[in-house]
């Protein structure tokens, strides 16, 4: 009866319906990033922003991988290995990004800040900024996500817009005026930690169901320890590197 749990999620990732939500779920909150609150309500990306919508984009992939025919184990193999990878840099990502968000914040003038750069360094050294720009190139200013509304569409912004950014030119009575939280009048969770949890749900989520699939037959075992090693040296390896000139 122990292993009933396990065989069912065993068959449940064997489906395309976990990968799909997956995928679902990761393009829809880079789109909502981008198209809502980037091109909306005008809240500029820093550079821990971009490398979240990479590592998003990345467990998206890894996803429709597995959509192809989630029941292909080597398949799953790169699947499960873009998901896990992209899962690692996600939460690393989050973390500083709240780091940084909390230094800003505060009060002392000698904490300091790192890891705010204009232009971003992708794992393998992707020049996704200059492929995409308006998706990977960092705005914005690190820990600072209130809106930064253009002065030329002052007069075009509509009564959903002001709700959120404020009335011009001062901005100050909107919902995200000091900045984006989950729930702003109280300033709780901003959205690195919302992001972060967000990765903490599929990590256990995909993490039950990777361990379901090492039970799965008799040489899954095997191709879960490729994924693991493979993921591996993906972190190692996509370190990307500082060009000094």
């Amino acid at each position: 009866m122990s292993s009933c749990p396990v065989s069912r999620v065993s068959a449940w990732q064997n489906t395309r319906m976990p990968w799909l939500i997956m995928v679902i779920a990761m393009v829809g909150l880079t789109f909502i990033a981008h198209f809502l609150f980037q091109e909306y309500l005008y809240m500029e990306p820093c550079e821990q922003c971009v490398y979240i919508r990479f590592a998003m984009l990345t467990m998206a992939f890894g996803g429709i991988l597995a959509l192809i025919d989630p029941k292909n184990d080597y398949l799953k193999i790169f699947a499960y290995t873009f998901v896990f990878w992209g899962i690692w840099l996600g939460i690393e990502y989050c973390v500083t990004l709240n780091h940084i968000h909390e230094v800003v914040h505060s009060e002392n003038p000698f904490a300091g800040v790192d890891g705010c750069r204009e232009i971003p360094i992708y794992p393998f050294n992707l020049p996704l900024h200059e492929w995409a720009p308006g998706w990977f190139l960092p705005t914005g200013e690190c820990g600072m996500d209130t809106p930064i509304v253009p002065e030329d569409v002052y007069g075009s912004l509509n009564a959903f817009q002001k709700f959120f950014v404020g009335n011009p030119p001062n901005f100050e009575d909107g919902l995200y005026s000091n900045g984006w939280y989950l729930i702003p009048s109280m300033e709780f969770m901003n959205m690195a930690i919302c992001c972060l949890l967000a990765f903490v749900v599929c990590l256990v989520i995909l993490g039950s169901m990777f361990v379901s699939y090492t039970f799965s037959h008799s040489k899954a075992k095997f191709y879960a320890l490729i994924v693991l090693i493979l993921v591996v040296l993906l972190k190692i390896l996509g370190e990307p590197s500082v060009q000094i000139a």
